[in-house]
């Protein structure tokens, strides 16, 4: 059966988006349920120093949120994507690589998270993944609440169903070719005690 598009767009309820921080809470993860977009803004900058080294992973959840201006633009850490992005591709390409690998924090988002407690994260080229895996000391995901979904089977459909053509529309228009999801990441679990956090948003953004 497939599962219909609202399913993937609409908020899910406060006892599933308790129900969701209840599993990844038993899974390690160190969980936050905020109201809104403007708490989860104000809730990066109070977690992440001064000064630390910050790599944001490519998301819309980000972008519409202002959490990537804050963190690339506002002088207060050493933002990692903006010195790559300035690099020599050609020259600097393993020094590029591992500045991006692991960096004090790791913030970003996930196109699915699942009420057993499960993260998933999908990529075209794979360059934010190793940090989210756990190259970064710290990581934070800032999730919508339209994000949540049964299981495992559901986020993958939820990836494939909905992420990649809005992601594909948007890479075309920015970059002039579709997106892929060549790289796939599944978080079931946080092994390392206060390394992950998730900011689950009671409110919908990003795809």
């Amino acid at each position: 059966m497939t599962t219909s598009a609202p399913s993937f767009t609409d908020p899910a309820s406060a006892q599933r988006l308790q129900r969701t921080a209840t599993a990844l809470t038993a899974h390690g993860f160190t969980v936050e349920v905020l109201d809104d977009v403007a708490a989860a803004r104000t809730r990066v900058t109070e977690l992440i120093p001064e000064g630390a080294s910050v790599l944001t992973a490519a998301s819309e959840t980000l972008r519409l949120s202002g959490i990537d201006d804050d963190l690339n633009s506002s002088g207060r850490y050493e933002a990692i994507k903006p010195r790559t992005l300035a690099m020599d591709r050609a020259t600097a390409a393993d020094d590029i690589r591992r500045l991006r690998a692991s960096p004090d924090f790791l913030v970003g988002s996930a196109a699915a998270v699942t009420e057993t407690g499960s993260l998933v994260i999908a990529s075209g080229s794979g360059s934010q993944l190793p940090a989210s895996s756990g190259g970064a000391a710290r990581a934070i995901w800032i999730v919508g609440a339209q994000k949540v979904v049964p299981d495992l089977d559901a986020a993958l459909r939820r990836v494939e169903d909905h992420c990649l053509p809005l992601e594909s529309e948007r890479a075309l228009a920015a970059y002039g070719w579709p997106s892929a999801v060549n790289r796939l990441l599944v978080l079931n679990a946080e092994p390392f005690p206060g390394r992950g956090t998730v900011l689950l948003l009671r409110e919908a953004i990003g795809f």
